[in-house]
C-alpha cells in the first residue's frame, strides 16, 4: 500500500475531505500551510481520474484554500501536479500540491511554476 493510501486508512492529520478526496499537510512543506489534495482511491496520475473525482478534486482545492486563507493569510498560491517520474513524481499516487505563497518568500517569483526548469522561469 502506498504512503498516501495508508495515511487515509489511518485518518492521519486530515485537514478536509469530501466523497472522493482528502487533504493533508505536506510532510516536507515548501511554505507555511503547504497541503496535498489526494484521492481516496489509488490513482496513478491526474489523467486517470473519473469525472466525479475531477469535480471533487476541484472542490477540495477550493475548500483547502479557504482553510489556509483563514489560518495563514497567504498572498497567493501555486497549484501543482507532478505526473510521472520525468515530471518529478516520487509517490506514484496522484496528489496535488496547494502551496501558499507569501510576498518576499523569494526574491523574484516571476514565472511561478515555470521554475520546474530553472532556466525557463524568467522570460
Amino acid at each position: 500500500m502506498c504512503i498516501f493510501c495508508e495515511k487515509y486508512k489511518q485518518h492521519e492529520n486530515i485537514v478536509y475531505e469530501n466523497k472522493t478526496m482528502f487533504v493533508i499537510y505536506d510532510q516536507f512543506p515548501v511554505s507555511k500551510g503547504h497541503c496535498l489534495v489526494i484521492p481516496k482511491r489509488h490513482i496513478p496520475d491526474y489523467f486517470a481520474m473519473n469525472k466525479n473525482e475531477l469535480i471533487d478534486m476541484d472542490a477540495a482545492i477550493i475548500e483547502a484554500k479557504i482553510i489556509l486563507d483563514k489560518l495563514h493569510q497567504p498572498d497567493g498560491y501555486n497549484i501543482g501536479i507532478n505526473n510521472g517520474i520525468a515530471a518529478g513524481q516520487t509517490v506514484m499516487n496522484l496528489h496535488v500540491h496547494l502551496i501558499p505563497r507569501y510576498l518576499g518568500d523569494m526574491s523574484n517569483p516571476r514565472g511561478g511554476v515555470r521554475g520546474v526548469i530553472p532556466s525557463k522561469q524568467s522570460y
